[in-house]
């Protein structure tokens, strides 16, 4: 495995000015936002001409590799919600809304193309997150089921024809959110190849009580991506209204906190030594929304602490009398 960064940490500085960052810091790859107006990546600009060589050279002279474009961001509209509640990411009709997410999700796979990047992480939204549970429209989950497929194979079938596999995250106000919701998306789309998860520990946490093994256990081989993300339960402030409490994210009464790996409740010896059981041998992208310090911080605090607890390589068996494996 090896230790990226996410560029978007540093949202107000270029690519090659996170590049140096993460380089001297001793991360290995970066994860690029890659949704309308990011102020980083230009899909359509990129596109054009040598602009993705010139990028990947450039990246490469500071030792690092692309490990995935993010495209969180336009990707939720595809579900939605399509109220006033995502006019920040975009203003129109559904209809509108949902062709906008469509069409830039679709653009990100060919920049990912483009500059061979085998991973694009998005979401896919949904349209009423409340129907997570049953009441008052005991059939609204499964209507937005249909929608999913609907909406998600033909795009999917377009990744498959650039090369680019979709890494959806679990994250509260997706129709993928736990463990359950991920394999019934599997389901629903007949497994389609180009289809899997960023695994994000910290987002498994926020639905409560979930464990981050138990996903990695059943979903190994569709677990494309990870992001390197920690959470806390903050214990003192549970019985005050517990982890979905609404409100600010830097409220300190707050039950639930983003924290960056080794500071929050994440066992990441456990979560790594999973990751390796199933195979993954790809990136921890570490992904800083920790209100408690700056990302400058974390930077420095995330590589100390989790370089060292990075399996290098798998169990190579031990071949000798006692366990009958003699040596050849």
């Amino acid at each position: 495995m090896k230790l990226g960064f996410f560029t978007a940490n540093y949202a107000h500085l270029s690519i090659e000015e996170v590049a140096q960052i993460a380089s001297s810091g001793g991360y290995e790859m970066l994860e690029i936002p890659a949704y309308v107006d990011n102020g980083q990546l230009d899909c359509e600009e990129l596109l054009k001409g040598d602009h993705a060589v010139k990028l990947r050279k450039m990246i490469k002279s500071y030792g690092l590799g692309i490990s995935a474009l993010s495209n969180h961001a336009d990707s939720l509209l595809i579900l939605g919600p399509h109220t006033e509640d995502t006019d920040g990411i975009f203003k129109g009709t559904p209809e509108e809304k949902i062709k906008y997410g469509t069409e830039s999700l679709l653009k990100t796979a060919q920049a990912a193309n483009a500059l061979e990047v085998p991973v694009v992480n998005g979401f896919t939204g949904v349209t009423n997150w409340g129907r997570y549970f049953p009441f008052p429209s005991a059939n609204g989950w499964s209507d937005m089921e249909k929608l999913f497929v609907e909406r998600f194979l033909p795009i999917l079938d377009k990744f498959k024809e650039y090369g680019v596999k979709f890494a959806m995250e679990p994250h509260p106000n997706n129709i993928i959110y736990d463990l359950n919701t991920a394999k019934r998306a599997l389901e629903l789309l007949d497994y389609h190849p180009n289809f899997g998860f960023n695994l994000d520990p910290a987002n498994i946490m926020a639905t409560g009580g979930m464990l981050v093994e138990n996903f990695i256990d059943e979903l190994g081989d569709r677990i494309f991506h990870v992001h390197a993300k920690d959470a806390e339960v903050v214990r003192h402030n549970i019985q005050r209204g517990g982890i979905l409490m609404q409100g600010d994210w830097q409220r300190l009464d707050k039950a639930f906190r983003f924290r960056i790996p080794g500071w929050g409740d994440v066992e990441w010896k456990k979560v790594i030594t999973e990751l390796s059981m199933v195979g993954y041998d790809y990136v921890l992208s570490y992904e800083h929304e920790d209100v408690t310090m700056s990302v400058g911080d974390g930077v420095e605090k995330v590589a100390a602490y989790l370089k060292p607890l990075i399996i290098k390589a798998p169990y190579e068996g031990r071949r000798d009398k006692i366990f009958n494996q003699p040596c050849d």
